[in-house]
């Protein structure tokens, strides 16, 4: 990979300095779906950065029970795992890779020396804070103040907009787990938004209408 092929995964660095740097230090890695990328208790070695695909970022409790709070896409990092480098702390989260995805991995060392070095980077890991706050307020008012099927609804829609199908390859459970809830409740709530003809449920896949997100602000 050059300079120009780095620049059209992260359009957000111009400075040639920076993005020699991340060349010369990161780590490209190409990761399948399904392969858990990091997990409760672990120490991070480094900041992922997404260059294609997507990653699933889960909280657990003590039980296990996991709860999702968000994706990283394209030219994404995750909050929780600056923090926890900066804090030398252990990750309090879980990633999981949600589709084909390639991602460049930054040392911490790096990552701190940047933060020093280029303003891009400093600017980089301040917007990433910040919008990654305001998502962590979407998933918090709709577990504190949502129901569960409008949490459902909401749910689907990030699904559908996330990997850009109107086909979910999914079960019951998964979305349970996520959804911090039982299979027996997204059983019967999938089954009333299918006898409003909003969806169709096959083996492990939902069918959703083009216009849900339409029907359900209504």
């Amino acid at each position: 990979m050059n300079i120009e092929e780095l620049k059209s995964y992260l359009p957000g660095f111009t400075d040639p300095n920076l993005l020699q740097a991340i060349l010369d230090k990161g780590n490209v890695q190409h990761l399948s779906p399904g392969k858990v990328l990091m997990e409760p208790g672990q120490f991070i070695k480094m900041v992922p950065i997404v260059l294609e695909g997507s990653i699933k970022i889960l909280r657990m409790d003590e039980e296990g029970k996991e709860l999702f709070l968000y994706y990283l896409d394209a030219g994404q990092t995750c909050a929780l795992s600056l923090t926890c480098c900066s804090a030398s702390k252990p990750s309090e989260i879980k990633a999981v890779v949600e589709e084909e995805t390639t991602l460049i991995g930054i040392p911490i060392a790096m990552h701190e020396k940047w933060m020093d070095e280029f303003k891009q980077w400093k600017d980089f890991v301040s917007n990433t804070y910040q919008s990654r706050f305001q998502e962590m307020l979407v998933a918090l008012d709709a577990v504190a103040f949502k129901r569960m099927d409008e949490r459902l609804m909401r749910y689907i829609v990030t699904k559908m907009k996330q990997q850009k199908t109107n086909e979910l390859h999914t079960t019951h459970q998964e979305v349970a787990n996520e959804l911090g809830t039982s299979r027996e409740v997204i059983s019967r709530l999938l089954k009333q938004l299918e006898k409003k003809k909003w969806i169709e449920l096959g083996r492990n896949v939902i069918y959703i209408r083009d216009d849900f997100e339409e029907l359900i602000s209504k």
